[in-house]
């Protein structure tokens, strides 16, 4: 173990070797000899064959040799102390490759390379997560951990699959323009009325022509939290509003999306950040509000009122829930859906 641990070592301090045996090329000769032992004992260990010992003697001889002189006593201990620093040092370099390769994995699948928290990625599209509960004890965490890479080998076969928004519709829906354009293609929008990214990529897909290009579906999934509650407040009454709409047949859906991601309140702050803010009751009189400013009468927005805590709307917010984490397998939003495949994130 020592000789692997060494080796493990040795590779990374070569990158400073390389660059000081430009100056110094003892430097660099006394350690390549040393790096083509540690290599030919790693390699026997790799056919298990049995490692020379005496290069394992030779990296604690070399560790020890100051402290036998001084402090005899020393010497047992340090060296059982080295060779646990050897079996950790190979454990911590192991453990790495393989959450390296996880990661790796993950983010070629879905799109970021932590499975549970997804906005955490540094390297993924810019997304708000639908987060997984944290684990509590190690027992948890393991069992996650396994199920984690589980859901990437299972989820694999969505990379080269040919997808098509149409086979992911949730009737009544509405189009983020105000007329379907026969010949254009069909695109599917997943967003949460509360996410900012969401309404980032909303308002560049409007002012880079991408509506007018696809049939693009608006699909409003509010994210929900382990707990039972929403990441963003008042997204899932949004969301009932917009269902309720649809179930009217109106137009009113995608107007409430449109003012909420593109236009500003009163006080200067874009309406989706004054939602944030408000109350229930102010968010849904601000909704009914919005619905009288475009057009509807009193029956219809008492209608829509009644229609948002229904059954129906319960049923259809199931239906998108289920189709979004159990049929697309979305891990963060917006996930959009055009030209055959599946992007997650922000549309730049």
């Amino acid at each position: 173990m020592v000789c692997v641990a060494a080796f493990i070592v040795l590779c990374l301090v070569g990158i400073f070797v390389a660059f000081l045996s430009i100056f110094r090329r003892d430097i660099g000769r006394k350690y390549w000899s040393i790096f083509k032992k540690a290599w030919s004992c790693v390699w026997k260990k790799v056919r298990l064959q049995k490692c020379e010992t005496n290069f394992k003697d030779d990296v604690k001889n070399s560790l020890l040799s100051k402290v036998v002189l001084r402090h005899p006593k020393w010497v047992k201990p340090l060296g059982m102390a080295i060779k646990i620093s050897a079996i950790l040092i190979v454990f911590i370099t192991i453990w790495s490759l393989i959450e390296a390769v996880k990661a790796l994995l993950a983010l070629w699948v879905f799109g970021t390379c932590n499975v549970a928290q997804p906005a955490s990625c540094a390297l993924g599209a810019e997304v708000c997560g639908i987060d997984s509960v944290e684990p509590t004890n190690p027992l948890e965490w393991t069992g996650r951990w396994f199920s984690e890479w589980g859901e990437i080998f299972a989820n694999i076969p969505d990379r080269f699959k040919n997808w098509q928004a149409s086979d992911y519709l949730v009737e009544p829906y509405t189009l983020a323009t105000e007329e379907y354009k026969d010949g254009s293609p069909m695109a599917l929008d997943i967003f949460d009325p509360g996410c900012t990214v969401c309404l980032k990529s909303y308002r560049n897909q409007k002012s880079s022509g991408f509506f007018n290009k696809y049939n693009t579906i608006l699909m409003i999934y509010p994210i929900e939290l382990p707990d039972g509650g929403y990441k963003f407040n008042n997204s899932d009454l949004i969301a009932r509003y917009f269902h309720a709409a649809n179930l009217l047949k109106t137009d009113y859906a995608r107007k409430i999306i449109d003012r909420l991601f593109t236009e500003n309140a009163s006080s200067g702050n874009n309406h989706q950040v004054e939602f944030g803010m408000m109350s229930n009751q102010e968010a849904e009189d601000t909704l009914q509000k919005w619905l009288s400013d475009f057009g509807a009468s009193v029956k219809e927005i008492s209608e829509i009122k009644q229609l948002s805590t229904s059954i129906e709307v319960d049923e259809l917010m199931g239906k998108v829930g289920e189709i979004v984490e159990n049929e697309i397998h979305v891990k963060g939003i917006p996930t959009m859906i055009y030209d055959g495949r599946k992007h997650s994130g922000l549309y730049r």
